[in-house]
């Protein structure tokens, strides 16, 4: 028999001497898992190591790498310290070591807890370890957001970056301090606002002198930055001078939780609603002062054009510059509407400049839209439909696959619940542990329930979609012959544009379209 060590730091013992060597915890875990696989006669085939990652992180390195060779077959057993060190998800508990490792012929085995998957009997306390080590997840991410919560209230900075213009204050933990280089620079930006000069003037001036932006400005003395993802990340540019003009932390009001975790089983955020926003004043010094501040402020609110409702740019969100992908800005000279990329102004060379004009674009659509339909409705549509059919029928399959799975495990949760209730009755479980571990469990039951009706609903709507045939050819039809576009027509039939720069002795621009259908 072959088996697979993995071993991952626990959170709450991090020891490293230095960034390349393991931490104690993880040599502690290596000798123990070695040492008992050489007892029970079993040859180690890799050891996979993943040292500061929690257990809920679904993107360790060689986590993802051990479960990429169990499904090779490359071994015979994982072993672990706990269960908990796999994972402390129940979601993964289910899916991998209840689910795909016996399909795989693979076998758990965890030493600390006995979990063993070769004993049928301990299933059951697999099942609560894993419920266990969720709550345990759960509780820690309330716990350390209420914390976080408290000190954002109190006005102490959160947070791994410190805003352009400050840097963080070694002596108490929270508190920011002017960097007066990069604050030297915030102040030339509202004074050159505030004698009239534009954003994208400012960013060019800026660029000009080789200053650079703040992302670099970080990296370049070695401070903590994101990473852009961006081409020609270390330019300045219309957007970085537009967020400065407006923000209060140059004030000295600590302004927090502009965006906030969708879930603590994932690092994805989302914006939340200014209101929910945590200020406190007066936090830290100021890098600008009050009568400048109000000054470009009052300038912003007078350049601010006024919206009204219903007109919004005809290409808005949809055009994107071939060379840097930035999206294209709409512009209007002498009556007409043209689309620039908008960091073909913020250096000499920061982009080649696409261009065009939203006539010209407009009708460059309009006439692949009518080849694209008279091209599609010339095909023999019995063909198309059959060709339509085989790929849901193909989607049906695989969702009536998973419809069985999901049944399987309402069965299976449905015992366990029975199981528990036993077990109290036993005297096994206290009253207690009977509600806490049922109720996880019906609530389990009843999100798969859930998830099945879900997917009987899409079986139906493509059992209707085989019957009624292909629709394509109603929705190209609709779209034909037509003379303008609108917001809709767009909106309905465009992912996005790419465009490039014209090409020099022609008037072509080169344009690629994205197509929703």
């Amino acid at each position: 028999m072959t088996v697979a060590i993995y071993c991952r730091l626990s959170e709450e013992d991090r020891n490293k001497q230095t960034e390349t060597d393991d931490s104690g915890s993880i040599q502690n875990q290596k000798s123990m898992l070695i040492a008992y696989a050489m007892e029970q006669g079993w040859d180690i085939y890799h050891i996979y190591s993943d040292d500061d990652y929690t257990g809920a992180d679904r993107k360790r390195p060689e986590f993802n790498h051990l479960l990429e060779d169990a499904q090779r077959r490359k071994f015979d057993i994982i072993l672990c310290k706990t269960q908990s060190r796999f994972t402390r998800e129940l979601e993964l508990v289910e899916k991998y070591i209840h689910g795909l490792f016996p399909v795989w012929g693979i076998r758990f085995v965890s030493i600390v807890d006995n979990a063993d998957t070769a004993n049928k009997g301990n299933k059951k306390s697999r099942q609560i370890n894993g419920l266990v080590n969720e709550w345990y997840l759960e509780d820690m991410s309330e716990n350390i957001r209420s914390v976080l919560v408290n000190r954002r209230k109190n006005g102490f900075h959160i947070g791994a970056f410190s805003l352009y213009g400050y840097k963080k204050d070694p002596e108490q933990k929270g508190h920011l301090l002017i960097d007066e280089e990069a604050a030297a620079v915030v102040r030339e930006v509202f004074v050159l606002f505030s004698q009239g000069y534009g954003k994208t003037a400012i960013a060019r001036m800026l660029n000009d002198r080789g200053i650079p932006n703040p992302t670099e400005y970080k990296r370049l003395h070695g401070l903590r930055y994101q990473q852009p993802k961006r081409k020609n990340s270390t330019l300045w540019k219309y957007f970085a001078i537009a967020d400065m003009l407006t923000n209060e932390m140059y004030i000295g009001n600590m302004i927090q939780g502009k965006y906030g975790s969708v879930s603590y089983k994932t690092k994805q955020n989302r914006p939340r609603p200014k209101e929910e926003w945590y200020k406190v004043e007066g936090t830290h010094e100021p890098v600008i002062d009050m009568e400048l501040w109000n000054k470009v402020q009052s300038m912003i609110a007078q350049r601010a054009k006024p919206f009204e409702v219903g007109t919004i740019g005809l290409f808005a969100r949809k055009a994107r510059c071939a060379n840097c992908g930035y999206m294209m800005r709409s512009s209007k000279n002498r009556g007409k509407h043209y689309l620039q990329c908008p960091n073909r102004h913020v250096a000499k060379d920061a982009c080649i400049g696409s261009f065009i004009s939203v006539d010209k674009l407009e009708q460059t659509i309009l006439a692949e839209l009518n080849r694209l339909a008279a091209e599609y409705l010339d095909k023999d549509e019995l063909e198309r439909n059959i060709e339509l059919c085989d790929d849901l029928q193909e989607q049906r399959s695989r969702i009536s696959a998973a419809i069985a799975v999901y049944e399987k495990k309402i069965a299976e949760y449905t015992k366990g619940i029975r199981d528990l209730y036993m077990d109290k009755v036993r005297g096994i479980l206290s009253e207690n542990d009977f509600v806490e571990y049922s109720k996880s469990f019906t609530d389990e039951k009843e999100r798969l329930e859930h998830m099945v009706a879900d997917s009987r609903r899409q079986v139906s709507e493509m059992d209707q979609k085989m019957e009624t045939g292909d629709n394509r050819r109603q929705f190209i039809e609709r779209y034909t012959n037509l003379e303008h576009l609108n917001r809709e027509i767009v909106e309905t039939l465009i992912d996005y544009i790419s465009i490039g720069k014209r090409i020099p002795g022609t008037k072509n621009v080169p344009i690629e379209i994205h197509w929703n259908f």
